[in-house]
């Protein structure tokens, strides 16, 4: 019992090795949208993820990743009153699942999910997701448009974000 224990183990372990798999690290600018428009100008995002070929035209695997938006001084008029308030600026870190479907040799169109943690003071976090359409300029170098969410309570932080992957 013992050795067919061992042998099924060394065959699972085996099987995941021969599957393909990629290591990519990706960097973006993006502009705020919607509420995030508001009171956010620029964001600057970074991204890794860790995809195992499932087939000839699918790969999934997880992904975590760094935004960070730089906040926009505003002025608010309360009746007579002008209230400045300072720039504050968000940041959040997702983590979560990775899915990728090779449409063509050239164009990739793909989503992470997840949960993205807000890492300044009064940012909660929320349900992340990223809907991406990639393509290939080389073997390990991909133009990356992504749409970026992350759905907080009484509304959502969006970012519409350009910019490349490389894959290793």
């Amino acid at each position: 019992m013992k050795k067919l224990m061992l042998c099924a183990a060394i065959a699972v372990f085996g099987l995941t090795n021969v599957n393909a798999q990629e290591f990519n690290v990706g960097a973006s600018a993006g502009l705020p949208i919607g509420d995030a428009g508001d009171f956010a100008t620029f964001s600057v995002l970074l991204d890794v993820n860790y995809l195992w070929e499932v087939s000839d035209k699918f790969e999934a695997g997880a992904a975590i990743g760094f935004s960070h938006s730089f906040g926009e001084d505003q002025s608010v008029s309360i009746g007579d009153f002008e209230v400045e308030s300072e720039a504050q600026d968000i940041s959040f870190l997702p983590i979560g699942a990775a899915g990728r479907f090779n449409v063509s040799e050239s164009f990739t169109i793909g989503a992470d999910i997840g949960y993205a943690v807000g890492i300044n003071d009064g940012n909660d976090g929320g349900f992340y997701y990223a809907p991406k359409l990639q393509y290939g300029v080389s073997e390990s170098l991909d133009i990356v448009a992504a749409y970026r969410g992350v759905s907080v309570e009484g509304g959502s932080f969006d970012i519409v974000s350009l910019g490349v992957e490389f894959g290793f």
